[in-house]
Protein backbone atom coordinates (compact mmCIF):
# COMPACT_ATOMS: atom_id res chain seq x y z
CA UNK A 1 0.00 0.00 0.00
CA UNK A 2 1.38 3.41 -1.02
CA UNK A 3 0.25 6.13 1.36
CA UNK A 4 -0.64 9.74 0.63
CA UNK A 5 2.62 10.75 2.35
CA UNK A 6 4.59 8.34 0.15
CA UNK A 7 3.13 9.93 -2.97
CA UNK A 8 3.84 13.44 -1.70
CA UNK A 9 7.45 12.47 -0.97
CA UNK A 10 7.80 10.85 -4.39
CA UNK A 11 6.52 14.05 -6.02
CA UNK A 12 9.30 15.97 -4.26
CA UNK A 13 11.95 13.59 -5.59
CA UNK A 14 10.40 13.61 -9.08
CA UNK A 15 10.50 17.40 -9.26
CA UNK A 16 14.06 17.60 -7.93
CA UNK A 17 15.38 14.95 -10.31
CA UNK A 18 14.43 17.13 -13.28
CA UNK A 19 16.64 20.06 -14.25
CA UNK A 20 13.82 22.17 -15.73
CA UNK A 21 16.00 23.33 -18.61
CA UNK A 22 14.41 24.88 -21.68
CA UNK A 23 15.51 22.93 -24.79
CA UNK A 24 17.61 25.01 -27.16
CA UNK A 25 19.71 24.27 -30.26
CA UNK A 26 22.91 22.36 -29.41
CA UNK A 27 25.86 20.91 -31.33
CA UNK A 28 24.62 17.36 -30.78
CA UNK A 29 22.17 15.35 -28.72
CA UNK A 30 22.99 12.25 -26.71
CA UNK A 31 20.13 9.86 -25.95
CA UNK A 32 20.96 7.71 -22.93
CA UNK A 33 20.04 4.05 -23.32
CA UNK A 34 17.52 2.37 -21.02
CA UNK A 35 14.34 0.30 -21.16
CA UNK A 36 12.38 3.43 -22.11
CA UNK A 37 11.87 4.00 -25.85
CA UNK A 38 10.38 7.36 -24.87
CA UNK A 39 13.95 8.67 -24.85
CA UNK A 40 14.20 7.96 -28.58
CA UNK A 41 10.79 9.53 -29.16
CA UNK A 42 11.73 12.74 -27.34
CA UNK A 43 14.99 12.85 -29.28
CA UNK A 44 13.16 12.47 -32.60
CA UNK A 45 10.76 15.28 -31.65
CA UNK A 46 13.62 17.61 -30.72
CA UNK A 47 15.40 16.77 -33.98
CA UNK A 48 12.27 17.67 -35.96
CA UNK A 49 12.17 20.96 -34.06
CA UNK A 50 15.70 21.76 -35.24
CA UNK A 51 17.40 21.44 -31.87
CA UNK A 52 20.42 19.50 -33.16
CA UNK A 53 21.89 18.32 -36.47
CA UNK A 54 23.28 15.07 -35.09
CA UNK A 55 22.16 12.41 -32.60
CA UNK A 56 24.17 9.86 -30.63
CA UNK A 57 22.23 6.96 -29.13
CA UNK A 58 24.30 5.16 -26.52
CA UNK A 59 23.76 1.93 -24.63
CA UNK A 60 24.43 -1.80 -24.70
CA UNK A 61 21.97 -4.03 -22.83
CA UNK A 62 21.35 -4.68 -19.15
CA UNK A 63 19.44 -7.30 -17.18
CA UNK A 64 16.29 -5.20 -17.62
CA UNK A 65 16.67 -4.71 -21.39
CA UNK A 66 18.32 -7.92 -22.61
CA UNK A 67 15.06 -9.55 -23.65
CA UNK A 68 13.19 -6.41 -24.76
CA UNK A 69 16.12 -4.95 -26.70
CA UNK A 70 18.25 -7.86 -27.90
CA UNK A 71 20.08 -5.73 -30.48
CA UNK A 72 21.12 -3.26 -27.80
CA UNK A 73 19.45 -0.16 -26.38
CA UNK A 74 21.17 2.25 -28.76
CA UNK A 75 20.20 0.25 -31.84
CA UNK A 76 16.56 -0.04 -30.75
CA UNK A 77 16.55 3.71 -30.13
CA UNK A 78 17.94 4.29 -33.63
CA UNK A 79 15.27 2.10 -35.20
CA UNK A 80 12.52 3.93 -33.32
CA UNK A 81 13.84 7.37 -34.29
CA UNK A 82 14.12 6.38 -37.97
CA UNK A 83 10.50 5.19 -37.88
CA UNK A 84 9.58 8.62 -36.54
CA UNK A 85 11.25 10.36 -39.47
CA UNK A 86 14.84 11.00 -38.39
CA UNK A 87 17.20 10.32 -41.31
CA UNK A 88 19.63 7.50 -40.66
CA UNK A 89 22.61 9.69 -41.60
CA UNK A 90 21.81 11.99 -38.65
CA UNK A 91 22.30 9.19 -36.10
CA UNK A 92 25.45 7.69 -34.61
CA UNK A 93 25.18 4.52 -32.51
CA UNK A 94 27.41 3.84 -29.51
CA UNK A 95 26.63 0.20 -28.55
CA UNK A 96 29.02 -0.53 -25.66
CA UNK A 97 28.12 1.70 -22.70
CA UNK A 98 26.65 0.00 -19.63
CA UNK A 99 26.30 2.92 -17.22
CA UNK A 100 25.86 6.69 -17.35
CA UNK A 101 29.57 7.42 -17.07
CA UNK A 102 30.32 5.14 -20.02
CA UNK A 103 27.43 6.72 -21.96
CA UNK A 104 29.18 10.08 -21.70
CA UNK A 105 32.77 8.93 -22.15
CA UNK A 106 32.09 6.60 -25.07
CA UNK A 107 29.84 9.12 -26.84
CA UNK A 108 32.48 11.80 -26.45
CA UNK A 109 35.10 9.48 -27.93
CA UNK A 110 32.83 8.50 -30.82
CA UNK A 111 32.15 12.14 -31.70
CA UNK A 112 35.86 13.01 -31.51
CA UNK A 113 36.65 10.08 -33.80
CA UNK A 114 34.11 11.41 -36.30
CA UNK A 115 35.67 14.87 -36.16
CA UNK A 116 32.54 16.46 -34.70
CA UNK A 117 33.19 19.73 -32.87
CA UNK A 118 31.02 19.94 -29.76
CA UNK A 119 30.41 22.96 -27.57
CA UNK A 120 26.95 22.03 -26.30
CA UNK A 121 25.06 18.78 -25.71
CA UNK A 122 21.33 18.21 -25.48
CA UNK A 123 21.34 15.33 -23.01
CA UNK A 124 18.17 13.24 -23.19
CA UNK A 125 17.21 10.73 -20.51
CA UNK A 126 14.29 9.31 -18.57
CA UNK A 127 12.57 12.07 -16.56
CA UNK A 128 13.77 10.88 -13.17
CA UNK A 129 17.39 10.61 -14.32
CA UNK A 130 17.89 14.12 -15.70
CA UNK A 131 19.84 15.40 -12.69
CA UNK A 132 22.03 12.31 -12.41
CA UNK A 133 22.86 12.45 -16.13
CA UNK A 134 23.56 16.18 -15.94
CA UNK A 135 25.86 15.82 -12.92
CA UNK A 136 27.75 12.98 -14.59
CA UNK A 137 28.21 14.87 -17.86
CA UNK A 138 29.41 17.98 -16.06
CA UNK A 139 32.04 15.89 -14.30
CA UNK A 140 33.27 14.01 -17.37
CA UNK A 141 32.88 16.70 -20.04
CA UNK A 142 33.15 20.02 -18.17
CA UNK A 143 34.09 22.16 -21.15
CA UNK A 144 30.76 21.78 -22.96
CA UNK A 145 27.38 23.20 -22.01
CA UNK A 146 24.86 20.54 -20.97
CA UNK A 147 21.15 21.07 -21.60
CA UNK A 148 18.92 18.39 -20.07
CA UNK A 149 15.71 17.09 -21.62
CA UNK A 150 13.21 14.28 -21.12
CA UNK A 151 9.58 13.46 -21.83
CA UNK A 152 7.38 16.20 -20.32
CA UNK A 153 5.44 13.94 -17.96
CA UNK A 154 4.03 14.20 -14.46
CA UNK A 155 4.82 11.50 -11.93
CA UNK A 156 1.27 10.17 -12.27
CA UNK A 157 1.63 9.96 -16.06
CA UNK A 158 4.95 8.14 -15.75
CA UNK A 159 3.55 5.67 -13.23
CA UNK A 160 0.63 5.04 -15.58
CA UNK A 161 3.04 4.36 -18.46
CA UNK A 162 5.11 1.90 -16.41
CA UNK A 163 2.12 0.25 -14.67
CA UNK A 164 4.19 -0.51 -11.56
CA UNK A 165 3.89 2.26 -8.93
CA UNK A 166 6.15 0.64 -6.38
CA UNK A 167 8.92 0.11 -8.91
CA UNK A 168 8.78 3.78 -9.91
CA UNK A 169 9.08 4.91 -6.28
CA UNK A 170 11.95 2.45 -5.75
CA UNK A 171 13.71 3.88 -8.82
CA UNK A 172 13.23 7.46 -7.60
CA UNK A 173 14.77 6.56 -4.24
CA UNK A 174 17.67 4.81 -5.97
CA UNK A 175 18.29 7.79 -8.24
CA UNK A 176 18.31 10.14 -5.25
CA UNK A 177 20.78 7.96 -3.34
CA UNK A 178 23.21 8.04 -6.23
CA UNK A 179 23.14 11.84 -6.24
CA UNK A 180 24.28 11.67 -2.63
CA UNK A 181 27.04 9.06 -2.86
CA UNK A 182 28.48 9.32 -6.39
CA UNK A 183 30.13 12.75 -5.96
CA UNK A 184 32.24 11.24 -3.17
CA UNK A 185 33.32 8.50 -5.58
CA UNK A 186 34.25 11.12 -8.20
CA UNK A 187 31.54 9.94 -10.61
CA UNK A 188 29.64 13.24 -10.78
CA UNK A 189 29.67 16.82 -9.55
CA UNK A 190 28.23 17.69 -6.15
CA UNK A 191 24.81 19.32 -6.09
CA UNK A 192 23.10 20.80 -3.05
CA UNK A 193 19.97 18.92 -2.01
CA UNK A 194 17.13 20.92 -0.41
CA UNK A 195 16.22 19.87 3.11
CA UNK A 196 12.69 18.96 2.04
CA UNK A 197 13.99 16.61 -0.62
CA UNK A 198 16.38 14.96 1.84
CA UNK A 199 13.54 14.46 4.30
CA UNK A 200 11.31 12.97 1.61
CA UNK A 201 14.10 10.57 0.61
CA UNK A 202 14.62 9.44 4.21
CA UNK A 203 10.89 8.86 4.75
CA UNK A 204 10.64 6.75 1.60
CA UNK A 205 13.63 4.67 2.71
CA UNK A 206 12.01 4.06 6.09
CA UNK A 207 8.77 3.15 4.29
CA UNK A 208 10.63 0.37 2.46
CA UNK A 209 11.11 1.72 -1.07
CA UNK A 210 14.64 0.40 -1.11
CA UNK A 211 14.97 -2.25 -3.83
CA UNK A 212 17.13 0.05 -6.00
CA UNK A 213 19.41 1.26 -3.21
CA UNK A 214 23.10 0.49 -3.46
CA UNK A 215 24.85 -1.07 -0.48
CA UNK A 216 27.19 1.43 1.18
CA UNK A 217 30.08 0.89 3.62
Amino acid sequence: MISVQNWADAEQLWDFQQMHHEPRPCSVSIGLGSHDLGVAEVTADLYRRGMMPLIVFTGATSRTTRERMPRGEAEHYRERAVKLGVPDHAILVEPQARNTGENIRFSRSLLAGQGVLVDSVLLISKPYEERRAYATARKLWPEVEIVSASAPMTLAEYVDSIQDPRLVLDMLVGAQQRLLIYPGQDFMIHQDVPLGVSAAFERLCVAGFTSRLMSTP
